[in-house]
């Protein structure tokens, strides 16, 4: 599609996916939606990105990165039939994480049919220089039908200058004016005497009108986002303010099919296994030296308002679910826990983690959303241990791992990590 043009949306369950090639230097970028009446949004919910993954709507969705085919992805799921009757527009947006849109090559933005997963519309963003965001197409309402239209319009004040121009409030340190200075007097110093006042009568005070107080506003929206690395590996929730209410641990993978062996990266492409059945577990201790683990094996779901407080949504046994896998850490019950340990197994339909793609996202209700990356596995491994969730006392630190491990003949994956990691739990075999 060329800027500025439109076509009508033939469905309303949609998928967009924000694509670019990536390469050394090239930054990361992030998809976000903005649900606007009249222009503006009503409020900070109507802001969709990485850290308010979720409209209260359920119309939009942020379903995450996906790097596959040579290209990296950014998708939100947007389902028209659940949009608000006041929201006009939806603006679809890409922010650049480290740099500018002119060092991210072949830019665009796809909308497809999320049942049939075909193409319903493309724009290729071009001739991007120093921008930091940019509106790159918007679903809008003409005659009780919606239609997309390409925009391309950039930002150089990236994700804040964006948001806060459609009336979000953003969290972020503000710099204090300085203060005014004047300029001394000269001469010698004068001596003047005091103000003579006349007396003031004043009339009897008058009570003012008694208004209930003003309702209290909404916390603003946090742009920051933490990324583990193998050079960075650690965070501090303590610190980040993330101590307290739910805190949700995503995976979302994609298959990556190998043609030459499990140690080789050529010859891979995407392939869809409908079989493939990631498992996300959690073995925990407790402050009182309470050990045990959540996983779908065994229906061990554990449980938020109970010991352990961690609770598993579910068994995506296929990843076609967009939300993926999730534990939820119930963080009020901080002092209960001593260490959390969330890894991930391959139940069936893949041979090796080379086989995958797949990113983690520990998503704190108060704090900055922390993410990494599953790649490079080198080993057959049908196991790896994802984060370590810590409790110091004064601190509690995730801890990036990405340990690829390799059970043994006859041992089990949760065998495997428990042995790494010195758990010293008692296995017993299960099933789903």
């Amino acid at each position: 599609m060329p800027k500025g043009s439109n076509v009508p949306v033939p469905t309303t369950a949609l998928r967009v996916e924000l694509g670019w090639r990536p390469g050394p230097g090239v930054p990361d970028a992030d998809a976000s939606a903005l649900l606007l009446v009249d222009g503006k949004v009503r409020s900070d919910g109507d802001f969709v990105f990485y850290n308010q993954p979720t409209h209260s709507s359920g119309a939009v969705r942020h379903e995450g990165k996906g790097n596959a085919g040579g290209k990296v992805t950014d998708s939100l799921l947007v389902d028209l039939a659940r949009v608000e009757p006041a929201v006009d527009r939806i603006v679809l947006a890409a922010s650049a994480d480290g740099g500018t849109f002119g060092r991210v090559p072949d830019l665009y933005i796809e909308v497809q049919d999320a049942g049939q997963n075909t193409a319903v519309a493309r724009f290729d963003s071009t001739g991007a220089t120093v921008e930091t965001a940019f509106v790159l197409g918007e679903f809008y309402r003409r005659q009780g039908a919606w239609k997309f239209r390409a925009v391309g319009q950039g930002y150089d004040s990236g994700l804040v200058g964006l948001a806060t121009d459609f009336g979000i409030t953003v969290d972020e340190p503000q710099q204090a004016a300085p203060a005014a200075t004047m300029p001394a007097p000269s001469g010698p110093p004068v001596s003047l005497p005091p103000p003579v006042q006349p007396p003031v009568t004043m009339p009897p005070p008058v009570a003012p009108p008694v208004s209930p107080p003003p309702p209290p506003s909404a916390a603003p929206v946090r742009l920051s986002k933490v990324t583990l690395t193998k050079a960075a590996p650690s965070v501090s929730l303590t610190k980040q303010g993330g101590t307290s209410g739910a805190m949700r641990v995503n995976l979302n993978w994609e298959v990556r099919k190998q043609f030459s062996g499990w140690g080789s990266k050529r010859g891979r492409a995407v392939a869809m296994h409908a079989d493939l059945d990631l498992d996300l577990c959690a073995l925990y201790e407790l402050a009182d030296g309470r050990k045990g683990v959540v996983q779908a094996l065994g229906n061990a779901y554990g449980s938020l308002q109970r010991p352990p407080y961690i609770h598993l949504d579910g068994d995506d046994r296929t990843g076609a679910s967009a939300s993926g896998e999730n534990l939820t850490v119930n963080l009020d019950h901080i002092k209960d826990f001593r260490r959390i340990l969330v890894f991930v197994t391959i139940y069936e339909g893949a041979r090796s983690f080379a086989d995958l793609h797949a990113t983690v996202t520990l998503q704190p209700q108060h704090g900055a959303a922390i993410d990494f990356s599953l790649d490079e596995c080198t080993v057959p491994s049908t196991v790896c241990a994802l984060a370590l969730i810590t409790n110091t006392g004064g601190d509690l630190v995730v801890q990036r791992e990405v340990r690829y491990l390799v059970p043994d003949r006859g041992v089990s994956p949760q065998r495997t990590v428990d042995r790494v990691y010195g758990w010293g739990m008692n296995w017993t075999p299960g099933r789903k």
